[in-house]
């Protein structure tokens, strides 16, 4: 179970609930024989389960995540960590000004028929990502597993500032917003909070 890659498919279950094996492949960057590898010695030690072509977690699966999660905070500098997280919380605002922005134009729902609106929050959302992507690589340097999240978030910006507006915010594919949703928790998990302390204290997304 100290395979990486292992560790790293359970993580993305726990964040992403089910998934395929490409899900997870595009998630972690890993080539096709790592992962199919890893699902399968996952299932045969009873940590996951497959469904119609979708994997998700058993409870023997995430008690084993939880334990290792645990290892991993017992590992990182807690204090440089809790800093990371303290300035993500103003990232985390902005980019959620820019959703509410982006669905809802003038008290209405934004029905994009605005160019110029939708390029100017489209634009701020490319200046965000330059000033964010700092933050994440520093996480990076604590956290190595973190380093998919790079090309991920890159990859969405692409396609987003290619015309493929999906990747901004839809949920299930990877979009800009589901890769921010998992790197918030993945974050919420290493500080050992949860998502409901966040959200009392108003900073869950």
């Amino acid at each position: 179970m100290n395979n990486p890659v292992n560790r790293g498919v359970l993580r993305i279950l726990k964040l992403k609930g089910m998934a395929t094996a490409e899900d997870i492949r595009a998630a972690l960057g890993e080539n096709a024989g790592s992962i199919d590898n890893s699902l399968a010695s996952l299932t045969d030690d009873g940590h996951i389960k497959e469904a119609k072509s979708r994997y998700r977690m058993t409870s023997n699966g995430k008690a084993r995540l939880a334990t290792w999660l645990e290892e991993e905070r017992a590992q990182v500098d807690v204090q440089a960590l809790d800093d990371i997280y303290e300035q993500f919380h103003p990232f985390n605002s902005q980019f959620k000004t820019l959703a509410t922005n982006w669905q809802i134009r003038d008290g209405e729902p934004n029905d994009h028929d605005n160019p110029a609106y939708d390029n100017a929050i489209l634009s701020q959302l490319g200046e965000l990502h330059q000033r964010f992507m700092p933050l994440v690589e520093r996480a990076i340097t604590l956290v190595p597993r973190l380093t998919h999240y790079v090309a991920r978030f890159d990859e969405a910006l692409n396609k987003v500032e290619s015309g493929d507006h999906a990747y901004f915010l839809r949920p299930i594919i990877d979009s800009y917003h589901t890769i921010w949703f998992e790197l918030h928790e993945d974050l919420i998990d290493l500080t050992g909070k949860s998502r409901t302390e966040e959200a009392t204290a108003g900073r869950a997304q």
